[in-house]
C-alpha cells in the first residue's frame, strides 16, 4: 500500500540510488570507513540457473536410477607421484578458519566430510586438534598471512594447498576483528588478544610463478614428498592463473568464484572484484586442455568452488569440465547457520535469519562464526556434523540423478554437449548453446541446427 501511495503522488525509486545505496553513502559520509561484512556477493550475475541438462529421450539413452548404477568417486592430485586423496564424493569442504569459525564448528565440518567420504580444509589461522581429529581427509591451507602455520602440521595432513587468491577478495587480503580473537586463537596466530588483524594480500616470500614453484617444491620436501599440492586461484585472469599454478608444479587448482564467501572483507570487494564462478570455469578447463593435463589419469584436477547450492550446481559444474566443487557457505547453513529457531536472536543484533552475514561481529548466536564461549556451548558438534553429511548425501544423489538422466554411468561423464544455455550472457560465457538453438554468441561458425 505505501509503494502504491508513493506513485499515485509521481514518486518513483531510482534504479541507481536506490535505497541500499542511499544508505550506504550515508553510512559513509558518517564514519569516514568502508564497510566490511562477511559472505559472497549479493549482486545478481550469470550462474548456474542460466544453464539446463537436455535429458535423455529417443536420441540418448537414459539409465534406469534403481538398476543401473552411477559412480561418483574421484580422486585428487596423483600427478606428481604423491598420495592422492581418495573421495567417495565429489563435492569437498572449502577452508574456513578458525577464528572466522569456533573449534566446535571445525569439529562438525570434519565429522559432517568423513561421515560423507569426502575432505575438508583447514583454512588460515592453522589447524585445530578438533578437527584433524575428526577428518578423515583434511588439506592444510598455506596462506598468504602464514598464521598458524606448522610443519609438524602440514606433515600430519593429507594435502596441501597453497591460496593464492580467494574469489571474494581477489588481491585482497582477510579480515579478523578483535572481538573474534580469542586467547586461543591469539596463541593460534601469535597475535595480541583482541586486536584487530588483517591478513596479507600476497605470500611475502614469493611475487609470481618462479617463485611458487620454489614454494611447491620446498613443502614437498618438508613433507616427503607424500602430500599432494593445491594452488586455489581467486577467478579473475583464471586462464592465465591456472597455467601458471600448473607450471609451478599444482597437482590440484582450485578456482574460487566471486560468489565464493568469506568471513570478513570490505563489501566493495565482495561484490566488485572478480569473476562469476560460471564464467570461470571454462576458461580454467580450456588452460588444463591445451596443457594436455585435462582429465587425464597424469593430469591435473580442477576444483571449482564459489556459489554452489545444490545437486544441480554440482553436476552443471562437473559437466562444464570440473572434477570436483568445494563448498563453504552451504556447508554452514547445514550446520545450522541462519536457523529461523534463532531468529528473535539475529533480529536483536539487526539481521534475521536467512539474511545474517555479520560474521565478522563475532556475535552469531548459531555458536558457528563466534568465539564467545555462552554462544558456542549451543553448538552440538555431533548433530551438526551429521546434518552436514546428509546435505551431502543430498547433493551426491541429486548429481547422480542427473547424470543418469543424461545417459551416464558416473557424474564426471558429464559433458558440454548436455547442457544447453537460457540466456545469452551464459551462452557467451561457457560456449554452450543458446537454448532452442545452435548458436555461441562471438562463434560464427555456429548458428545453424
Amino acid at each position: 500500500m505505501e509503494n502504491l501511495d508513493l506513485a499515485r503522488r509521481g514518486l518513483r525509486r531510482s534504479a541507481t540510488f536506490d535505497p541500499a545505496t542511499i544508505f550506504d553513502i550515508q553510512r559513509a559520509a558518517e564514519t569516514g570507513i568502508y564497510d566490511i561484512r562477511g559472505g559472497g556477493a549479493k549482486r545478481p550475475v550469470p550462474n548456474f540457473d542460466d544453464l539446463l541438462f537436455l535429458g535423455a529421450s529417443m536420441s540418448r539413452y537414459p539409465l534406469e536410477g534403481y538398476r543401473e548404477s552411477c559412480g561418483t568417486d574421484v580422486v585428487l592430485g596423483g600427478r606428481n607421484g604423491a598420495n592422492p586423496l581418495h573421495l567417495d564424493i565429489p563435492v569437498t569442504i572449502a577452508g574456513m578458519s578458525f577464528g572466522a569459525l569456533s573449534g566446535r564448528a571445525k569439529e562438525a565440518l570434519g565429522r559432517g566430510a568423513s561421515e560423507a567420504g569426502t575432505s575438508t580444509t583447514s583454512g588460515d589461522g592453522g589447524m585445530t586438534p578438533e578437527e584433524r581429529g575428526q577428518s578423515k581427509q583434511l588439506v592444510y591451507q598455506v596462506c598468504p598471512s602464514r598464521y598458524g602455520m606448522n610443519p609438524d602440521d602440514l606433515r600430519k595432513a593429507d594435502a596441501i594447498e597453497v591460496v593464492a587468491g580467494q574469489g571474494a577478495k581477489p588481491g585482497g587480503g582477510g579480515m579478523l576483528l578483535g572481538q573474534k580473537i580469542s586467547e586461543r586463537v591469539a596463541g593460534m596466530r601469535t597475535l595480541p588478544q583482541g586486536i584487530d588483524q588483517r591478513s596479507s594480500s600476497r605470500h611475502p616470500d614469493w611475487t609470481g610463478a618462479d617463485d611458487l614453484a620454489i614454494k611447491i617444491i620446498e613443502l614437498r620436501e618438508l613433507t616427503g614428498w607424500e602430500k599432494p599440492v593445491y594452488v586455489k586461484v581467486g577467478a579473475s585472469r583464471t586462464y592465465y592463473d591456472v597455467k601458471l599454478a600448473v607450471n609451478a608444479g599444482a597437482d590440484v587448482v582450485v578456482v574460487d568464484g566471486m560468489q565464493g564467501g568469506t568471513a570478513a572483507a570490505q563489501s566493495v570487494f565482495i561484490e566488485h572484484v572478480g569473476i562469476p564462478t560460471l564464467a570461470a570455469i571454462p576458461q580454467a578447463v580450456q588452460a588444463l586442455q591445451e596443457l594436455g593435463l585435462h582429465r587425464k589419469p597424469d593430469g591435473v584436477q580442477l576444483i571449482v568452488s564459489g556459489g554452489i547450492r545444490h545437486g544441480a550446481d554440482v553436476a552443471k559444474a562437473l559437466a562444464l569440465g570440473a572434477d570436483a566443487v568445494s563448498i563453504g557457505t552451504a556447508a554452514l547453513i547445514a550446520l545450522g547457520d541462519n536457523d529461523p529457531r534463532w531468529d528473535a536472536e539475529y533480529r536483536e543484533i539487526g539481521s534475521a535469519a536467512g539474511y545474517y552475514d555479520d560474521y565478522q561481529e563475532g556475535r552469531d548466536p548459531t555458536g558457528i562464526s563466534t568465539q564467545d564461549e555462552e554462544l558456542v556451548a549451543r553448538f552440538d558438534p555431533v548433530a551438526a556434523g551429521h546434518r552436514l553429511a546428509n546435505f551431502l548425501r543430498v547433493l551426491t544423489m541429486e548429481a547422480q540423478t542427473i547424470a543418469r538422466a543424461c545417459g551416464k554411468s558416473h557424474v564426471t561423464h558429464l559433458e558440454p554437449e548436455d547442457l544447453s544455455a537460457l540466456t545469452v550472457e551464459a551462452a557467451a560465457m561457457t560456449r554452450i548453446p543458446l537454448a532452442g538453438t545452435n548458436w555461441i554468441p562471438g562463434d560464427s561458425s555456429t548458428g545453424r541446427l
